[in-house]
């Protein structure tokens, strides 16, 4: 009868669910009197290709005009403040550079939107005189709304070395500068594997004075044209591996910049280049990746992110469909893709100082951020890339405060499926096709010293926790 109790026991062990068996536990420890660098207002931005603001035939603007009530609503729901324009189009000597009229819905947009702007000038089979025309149109009337201008997009893959780019430029800037005297320029734009040109940039025209940011693109994960199997390709988004590809490139030209005293940005990317892939760039892992990837920049002390979006992108003398978007256009609004719940996850809890948590022990797929406010509340976002039952965790939390109305937000999409292209919530509100969003938080138990939260696999959770 014993033996036959035991057999019965291990039985009942083993049809226990996963989570149940294997959920891990970790204490994340917080010292709100450790508050580092600041997170700029402006950190969160987008990357269009200049082709999208030429208009349509039908000689409409599809995305940037003053009566696009939608979109502006999208990037202040968002809390985009950023809006690079550029991208392969805007050096492509078969597409038409945009003219007054069209700067002019731009800058319409962006007046309203609250959003400043980071224009990109033809250097590929230009010459100054080309640019210097528009230049001084958009400082004389755009100077307060334009962030920077940029000479050129990726030119390393035209210019091939280096000196021949920097002495270009100088041509450029001169001439820019002549009739422009208050511009200031970001730059290189280069490729992800250019670094070493936005190192020499830094230092070749870091003492100018005239360069308000070092500029440099990223696609960790290479062509999205390679990735051959869909699941592969997701966990390869949430995997160490792709975080390693940052840390390349940060290695590559982010010491130079701050030798010479420049802050730079991140000025195009997203996880794979010529548009990402189908049922990968478009989907809840893209969030998870989008959102970490944000707080990585952040605490290495980056100016500011642009993700590259658009219905299409170019991709080298192609289009290609925009399947690592933020959203997409529709005769009714837009449809949201899963990059933008990333994009207001980070709003959501981002706003203030950087605080260094502690965490013990480390679990593999768990990453976390934390945040002292402006309003004072400590912000602690718990990013969970676990795609299985057994990586569900419970986080003890430690803010270092007596806690006071503590409450929490996840970001989750049914099943933790991280190949769902939909039914995706934060706050358990979705992101309207007008851009509108409701999103509310939970209250959170907890004793007047430490909180618990239970976090699904590929999930997301918010913590919030007010001064008394």
């Amino acid at each position: 009868m014993r033996k036959f109790f035991v057999l019965l026991g291990l039985v009942a062990v083993f049809a226990l669910p996963a989570r149940l068996m294997a959920q891990q536990k970790v204490t994340v420890v917080i010292d709100p009197d450790s508050a580092g660098i600041r997170v700029p207002d402006d950190f969160v931005g987008l990357s269009f290709e200049s082709a999208a603001i030429l208009p349509d035939s039908k000689g409409q603007y599809p995305y940037f005009r003053s009566d696009n009530r939608s979109l502006i609503q999208l990037f202040k729901s968002l809390g985009i403040k950023n809006l690079r324009i550029g991208g392969n189009t805007s050096d492509r000597p078969s597409v038409k550079v945009p003219s007054e009229a069209d700067i002019n819905a731009l800058f319409g947009f962006a007046r309203l939107a609250g959003t400043k702007v980071i224009y990109s000038l033809r250097m590929r089979e230009s010459n100054p005189p080309d640019v210097v025309r528009t230049a001084k149109f958009l400082m004389d009337r755009y100077k307060a709304e334009t962030h920077c201008l940029t000479v050129g997009n990726e030119p390393n893959v035209y210019k091939k070395e280096y000196p021949a780019y920097r002495d270009d430029l100088k041509k450029f800037m001169d001439a820019i500068n002549a009739v422009a005297p208050d511009a200031r320029f970001c730059g290189p734009a280069t490729t992800p594997g250019a670094g070493g040109w936005a190192a020499n940039f830094a230092a070749d025209f870091g003492p100018s004075g005239k360069i308000l940011e070092v500029t440099q693109h990223s696609y960790p994960g290479g062509s999205g044209r390679k990735v051959i199997d869909a699941d592969a390709g997701r966990k390869q988004m949430l995997s160490a591996e792709f975080t390693k590809e940052y840390e390349k490139l940060y290695r590559a030209f982010v010491p130079a910049a701050q030798k010479n005293e420049l802050p730079y940005r991140i000025e195009e990317t997203n996880n794979f280049f010529s548009g990402g892939t189908k049922d990968v760039s478009n989907t809840f892992a893209s969030a998870l990746w989008a959102l970490d990837y944000l707080y990585w920049w952040a605490e290495h002390d980056a100016a500011g992110i642009n993700f590259h979006t658009g219905d299409n992108v170019a991709a080298g003398e192609e289009q290609a469909p925009c399947w690592y978007a933020a959203f997409w256009s529709t005769p009714n609004g837009y449809d949201i893709h899963p990059l933008s719940y990333a994009l207001k996850a980070f709003d959501v809890g981002s706003h203030g100082r950087l605080l260094r948590p502690r965490i013990s022990p480390e679990a593999r797929n768990l990453s976390v951020h934390a945040v002292l406010g402006a309003d004072k509340a400590i912000y602690i976002t718990l990013i969970n890339k676990g795609i299985d039952e057994s990586s569900a965790v419970d986080v003890s939390i430690d803010a270092g405060r007596v806690l006071h109305q503590p409450a929490v937000m996840f970001l989750s999409v049914p099943k933790s499926n991280i190949a769902a292209t939909s039914g995706i919530t934060l706050g358990d509100e979705s992101i309207s096709s007008d851009g509108n969003w409701t999103g509310k938080w939970r209250p959170l138990k907890g004793n007047a010293k430490r909180l618990t939260v239970e976090l699904p696999p590929a999930s997301v959770a918010i913590v919030r926790v007010q001064p008394r």
